[in-house]
């Protein structure tokens, strides 16, 4: 049988992603959908390095499904892609504010902790968006989310995946409060060791290696690392159906500490 990614560009599945639209992003969106549906659920915190590391760890599940109360969310981070005609899907990313007590000037998802109100955590991470970044969520499409990581704090963090059908339609007004910068990246060098580096760090009282990707845009220097960088490997193997080109170490699995006041990831 045809591989997955294969089968759903064929030309009837673009075909019928394409009934109204035959962008890009249409098909983008239909081929995560298609993932989705093929995908499973168990629910468990993930370990960081899925799917290469963790073979028994969830895979993608559609959004808006109940989630087991024993995988309480703590907060949840939004992969707002978009197609880039020459290039493949890329992924929108923020640069911290150098004034915040915690991460300050790291790269991240936009996105934070689940607050009361919050409906689901798609709403989280598109409520998070518009404070940070200035994305209505109106123009946002959540086509899938992942299975919960755990942050170095123990926080259970759940991606969501959103699709940006119209780049254009896009105009950021940054809380410089909470974002220093805004940029974006090619999704698919997350699979890839080009601009890889690894760094033996201390994570929960064990020595761990932590990945490390070196980007540069607009004549800027980004490093996207830890958790945020193993997010994005996730969504990448979700996105493209394969493996990163390198192999990742699962995290143990502990149980999330609802004590801490960390709100990122």
């Amino acid at each position: 049988m045809r591989p997955l990614l294969t089968r759903l560009f064929t030309s009837t599945h673009i075909a019928m992603a394409s009934s109204s639209s035959s962008s890009p992003s249409r098909r983008l969106i239909h081929l995560t959908r298609h993932l989705a549906a093929a995908s499973s659920s168990s629910g468990e915190l993930s370990s960081v390095g899925a799917p290469a590391a963790a073979a028994a760890a969830a895979d993608a599940v559609p959004a808006k499904t109940p989630r087991p109360a024993s995988s309480k969310v703590h907060a949840a981070v939004l992969v707002c892609l978009f197609e880039d005609p020459s290039g493949g899907p890329r992924v929108l990313l923020t640069k911290r504010a150098s004034t915040l007590n915690s991460h300050s000037g790291e790269v991240s998802l936009p996105g934070g902790k689940v607050e009361e109100g919050d409906e689901d955590v798609e709403t989280t991470a598109l409520r998070e968006a518009k404070e940070e970044i200035g994305l209505d969520p109106a123009i946002v499409s959540v086509v899938t989310v992942l299975e919960p990581f755990l942050s170095k704090n123990g926080l259970s963090v759940v991606p969501v995946i959103g699709m940006l059908p119209d780049k254009a339609s896009f105009k950021p007004v940054l809380n410089k409060d909470e974002v220093e910068d805004i940029f974006d990246a090619p999704l698919e060098m997350f699979l890839k060791d080009d601009h890889r580096r690894t760094k033996q760090m201390n994570w929960m009282g064990l020595d761990i290696p932590v990945q490390f990707f070196d980007y540069e845009a607009d004549d800027k220097k980004f490093v996207i690392w830890g958790l945020t960088a193993h997010i994005l490997t996730r969504a990448a193997a979700v996105i493209f159906q394969r493996q990163p080109s390198f192999v990742e170490l699962p995290r143990p699995k502990y149980a999330p500490n609802a004590g801490t006041d960390e709100t990122k990831p």
